[in-house]
């Protein structure tokens, strides 16, 4: 299988809440993103050694007992042309899998919801949805269409859903996340991640304080009157938590 795997991480439990996933990661992105932090996954791959995916089955197959699922993320897993098979794999042993994606190809995205080889989905929406502030905070540029139809199939899919933004002050403010939350109202859950300054595809990136707890705080109580389930990273788990 023509896959190339960039990292691997045998079991998580705060990765997909609720669920015990490995984690799998896969290079490249079609957007460049200043504030990421899979600098090597986006930019530099062949920098990274490759992980045979024998050894990842290998091992997922030891664990497959208490395992819950698999996550695929990366970089920008939808591009790659036989994620499907490799999906399959995870699927055939009985492991639910979640792609992380950034919205960009939603043809792919329908497809692997439509042939039910995905049962979870955490988009990023990187900007509000117009196209100068989108394609500055994505650091490339993209069909905002594309986004959309996304963003639709997703809340329309019958599956398990997440977005979720990186809270970045040079790109985004607090009027910023509203409109984003309004323009997904009614969304089953969007997480609010706070920027932080390490490891930066865009070393300018590194000098920019992030914003404060308080901050926040302030913003997810904003665009919650869009989205009831509006979290910091972090504080979904303690929702969870109060609810067993």
């Amino acid at each position: 299988m023509a896959i190339t795997i960039k990292g691997f991480i045998e079991s998580s439990l705060i990765e997909w809440e609720g669920h015990i996933v490995s984690i799998l990661f896969l290079p490249h992105c079609n957007l460049r993103c200043p504030y990421c932090h899979a600098t090597h996954l986006v930019k530099r791959p062949n920098e990274l050694e490759s992980i045979p995916l024998e050894v990842v089955v290998r091992r997922i197959t030891q664990n497959e007992s208490w395992l819950d699922g698999v996550v695929i993320t990366g970089g920008e897993p939808t591009f790659h042309e036989q994620i499907d098979l490799l999906i399959k794999i995870f699927k055939n042993k009985g492991l639910k899998v979640r792609i992380d994606t950034n919205g960009t190809n939603p043809a792919r995205l329908e497809d692997l919801i439509q042939r039910e080889l995905i049962d979870c989905v955490a988009m990023d929406i990187k900007a509000p949805l117009r196209e100068e502030k989108y394609r500055i905070a994505a650091g490339a540029s993209c069909n905002l269409s594309d986004i959309e139809k996304s963003i639709k199939l997703i809340m329309e899919s019958g599956i398990e859903y997440e977005f979720r933004t990186t809270v970045c002050p040079t790109f985004l403010d607090e009027s910023d996340i509203v409109e984003i939350a309004q323009s997904i109202a009614g969304a089953e859950r969007y997480i609010l991640q706070t920027f932080r300054p390490n490891n930066c595809l865009d070393s300018k990136m590194l000098n920019v304080e992030p914003y404060s707890e308080d901050e926040m705080k302030d913003f997810a109580v904003g665009a919650r009157k869009f989205i009831r389930n509006c979290y910091i990273r972090g504080e979904e788990m303690k929702a969870l938590s109060c609810n067993w």
